[in-house]
């Protein structure tokens, strides 16, 4: 079996539903002829034609209302916002109808709707190009945000969003699109939403995150362990519904919790975590919640980019604060 990318595990993903399900479309700026700006498309229009991965105008808004439309109608639309910083636009379609149609039609119509973002820093690119803002999203009733951290997760947890007979915020890490491969069978087995994956057992600290942090979270989980200190490391993947009972378990065995996201701290999807833990787990915690978030700025150009996302060496750096506090 080979293995694949995180981009080409969604790749994957989109054409095993297109061919498994004649409602699935696809839609967005160049994801047709030019298979999208970073090739998660690519072969697609050729595959399954124009009028089931279409090419839209330059106007966000519009392929918004046309998804919320095609949904409400039946369709299962999979709509790719270029970048997660040009998704402002769609917010008043995806907060006010796709959000809403199912509670204000009391269940007659559903939006079975998915919107693909690559997400986040890390490439080089403007401010627009490189933005974390899912938190805008998870304070929207009726909406799931899914955020995979893996090939294998990227291909499961995109099966399951197209799935899903309510309206799916899917942000994908670009970041990580090409960082590194592995086995993904293309077998059309989905993973669970609304469930955070448990990727390291420890004992000593709890590392919460989600997308490219991911990464930072283990590689530090290693690092802690050559000094002794042992890491549990958890996958939230799902933000809304948060699966917060998975993070309430390990923080009730290990007493610390670190949480590390690259969205700006104040009033990160992390601040809602820590006031959870807090109203629910005050009383097993043996040190204050410590968050490793990106800065209360806009994302800087290259030359401080790295500087402004979460590093493995600043989550080491938590996590020991959590032990010395305690």
């Amino acid at each position: 079996m080979a293995q694949i990318t995180l981009i080409e595990a969604v790749t994957q993903a989109l054409a095993y539903e297109m061919a498994h399900d004649d409602s699935v479309v696809v839609l967005g700026e160049d994801v047709g002829v030019n298979g999208g700006v970073f090739r998660a498309t690519q072969g697609l229009q050729e595959k399954f034609g124009e009028l089931r991965v279409l090419d839209t105008p330059l106007d966000e808004t519009t392929i918004a209302g046309v998804t919320v439309g095609l949904a409400a109608q039946g369709m299962k639309p999979v709509a790719e916002a270029q970048f997660e910083g040009f998704i402002y636009p769609m917010m008043e379609q995806i907060a006010c109808h796709a959000a809403r149609l199912r509670n204000r039609t009391r269940g007659r119509i559903t939006v079975p709707a998915v919107w693909r973002a690559p997400w986040g820093g890390g490439i080089r690119a403007p401010e627009h190009h490189s933005e974390a803002n899912e938190h805008l999203f998870t304070n929207i009733p009726g909406l799931r945000v899914v955020m995979p951290s893996s090939p294998a997760r990227a291909y499961g947890l995109l099966l399951a969003a197209i799935r899903d007979p309510d309206p799916v915020m899917f942000f994908e890490p670009k970041r990580i699109y090409r960082q590194y491969k592995e086995e993904v069978p293309d077998d059309g087995e989905a993973l669970p939403l609304d469930v955070c994956f448990v990727l390291r057992d420890g004992t000593d600290v709890t590392i919460v995150t989600w997308g490219a942090q991911v990464k930072e979270a283990l590689e530090a989980a290693d690092e802690l362990a050559a000094d002794g200190i042992s890491a549990e490391v958890i996958d939230v993947a799902t933000l809304t519904p948060l699966d917060f009972d998975t993070i309430a378990e390990s923080v009730q065995k290990t007493g610390r919790c670190v949480i590390v996201h690259e969205a700006p701290k104040t009033a990160g999807f992390g601040a809602e975590i820590a006031a959870r833990i807090a109203e629910e787990c005050l009383y097993d915690l043996l040190a204050p919640v410590e968050r490793v978030t990106g800065f209360d700025t806009h994302i800087p150009l290259f030359r401080l980019e790295m500087k402004y996302l979460p590093s493995t060496e600043r989550v080491v750096e938590a996590a020991k604060r959590t032990l010395a506090a305690s």
